[in-house]
């Protein structure tokens, strides 16, 4: 691309200039019949948000990703141990001190799934749930680790386009008013932006930001109608101009897109992330009321109106899982924020005929140690840990996978990181192998060069 070309130039004088985001630029929609047939012409490229026909048939058409940042203890939730608690205070085999829960476990529904005292809600929900209990990665910090989940590799040499922009690359979105991958209240630390952004791949298909508020920044323009139509108007005309020279990079309509995404955003966003339309039965299902202490429980609520709307993939937060120290207080803690609301969500998507299309994926960077850490805490544990799976496409009331009696790795089932990306692109109707994309003279794919799909917990 040459920067000196006196349009690009321009063009990117007046980008600077406006500085407004979204809303201020958006152009679909706002520019009256000029920008209807310029978009319309023969030269316009077609949209690569449309949705695209995946490889073979689908058993989910969409995904809600509730991630717990920090590592979330499985030895004091749903991951019982007998060994655990008969030789508690016991020298390990490795080393260390075997440290049993401290809460107490009991077995639920037919499929007789442990959890602990701590997810009652949840609880409720046993025989729905797909549990993989032999899940293993490659490095115990957590910023590699967060990293590797969300795009398949640890390697900050090249960052890699996360899960939600593969998906979106390879089936596009069904909803063209709304961004295809959103992500609410992401941690801004452990790679930050780099856990859902497109890296290499084309900027649409990135996550867009919100917060538990539904407040997403630069959304609304702060122009007057009537300048703002002129604006974007030089602006629609340079980068159709610009478009037309020979060798004009795709970038160009990355950018057009975006900002008419954006246009049609300000329509449809502020009431679709408005929940207090939502029936009090519902907010109190999910356990919402005012203020911070229900934040998850709204990141919940919104990933299911957001689904609902035709969100290809969205994903929730719940940070302070990092229990180093202070674990049996953390866990009170951080259990009472989540157990009702992601309970409330799942009998939320099953009741409106959802749960059938989504796949809920519920887990952590990696898990924890059985032994102790000082008086009150856990260790990382990169060689044996849980997520669990619901809805479209997977075996309910099943475990697949298992750790060794104390829990210290993967005996049965392994799964590595690129295992679980590569099944979960198959639950989507994408072959891991062929969802590539062509950068810096190679093939790139999110499973690397590894990947082995689960099939046997599909339904």
């Amino acid at each position: 691309m040459n920067i000196n070309h006196p349009t690009l130039w321009s063009r990117r004088k007046i980008l600077k200039s406006a500085g407004a985001g979204f809303g201020y630029l958006a152009l679909a929609g706002l520019l009256g019949q000029t920008a209807t047939k310029l978009m319309a012409s023969e030269a316009a490229p077609a949209n690569p948000l449309a949705p695209k026909k995946p490889n073979f048939k689908a058993k989910a058409k969409r995904i809600i990703f509730v991630y717990m940042s920090g590592a979330m203890s499985q030895f004091d939730t749903f991951d019982y141990k007998p060994a655990l608690q008969k030789d508690d205070g016991k020298s390990g085999p490795g080393g260390g001190i075997i440290t049993g829960s401290k809460f107490a476990f009991k077995q639920y529904g037919q499929s007789g799934s442990w959890f602990s005292e701590l997810l009652p809600n949840l609880a409720q929900h046993a025989d729905s749930l797909c549990w993989l209990r032999g899940l293993h990665t490659d490095t115990p910090a957590h910023p590699q680790a967060v990293v590797q989940l969300h795009t398949g590799s640890a390697n900050a040499a090249l960052t890699r386009p996360s899960m939600g922009a593969w998906l979106l690359y390879g089936l596009g979105t069904e909803n063209q008013d709304l961004p295809g991958y959103i992500t609410i209240d992401p941690p801004p630390n452990f790679g930050g932006a780099v856990n859902y952004g497109s890296a290499f791949l084309p900027a649409y298909y990135q996550g867009t930001r919100i917060n538990d508020e539904g407040f997403l920044p630069n959304l609304k323009s702060s122009t007057a109608s009537l300048l703002e139509r002129k604006e974007l108007d030089l602006i629609q005309a340079m980068n159709h101009d610009y478009a037309a020279h020979a060798g004009a990079p795709d970038p160009v309509d990355g950018i057009i897109k975006s900002y008419e995404l954006g246009f049609r955003m300000q329509g449809k966003v502020p009431q679709l992330l408005d929940i207090s339309k939502e029936p009090q039965h519902v907010l109190d299902a999910y356990g919402i009321t005012s203020g911070p202490k229900s934040s998850f429980a709204r990141q919940c609520l919104m990933a299911r109106r957001l689904s609902e709307a035709g969100v290809r993939f969205v994903e929730i937060c719940q940070g302070g899982w990092d229990h180093h120290n202070n674990l049996h207080k953390g866990l009170i803690d951080r259990c009472c924020s989540i157990d009702q609301p992601v309970a409330a969500l799942l009998a939320d998507l099953g009741q409106r005929g959802l749960l059938d299309e989504t796949l809920v994926l519920f887990g952590s960077e990696f898990g924890r140690q059985p032994t102790s850490q000082g008086p009150d805490g856990r260790d990382h544990n990169i060689t044996g840990y849980s997520m669990f799976l619901a809805g479209a496409g997977v075996k309910k009331g099943f475990s697949y996978g298992a750790t060794d009696d104390y829990g210290f790795r993967a005996v049965e089932g392994q799964m590595h990181s690129d295992d679980l990306h590569a099944t979960i692109l198959a639950l989507m109707g994408l072959d891991h192998e062929k969802l590539t994309y062509r950068y810096a003279g190679r093939d790139f794919r999110l499973t690397n060069v590894a990947g082995k799909v689960a099939t046997d917990i599909f339904a």
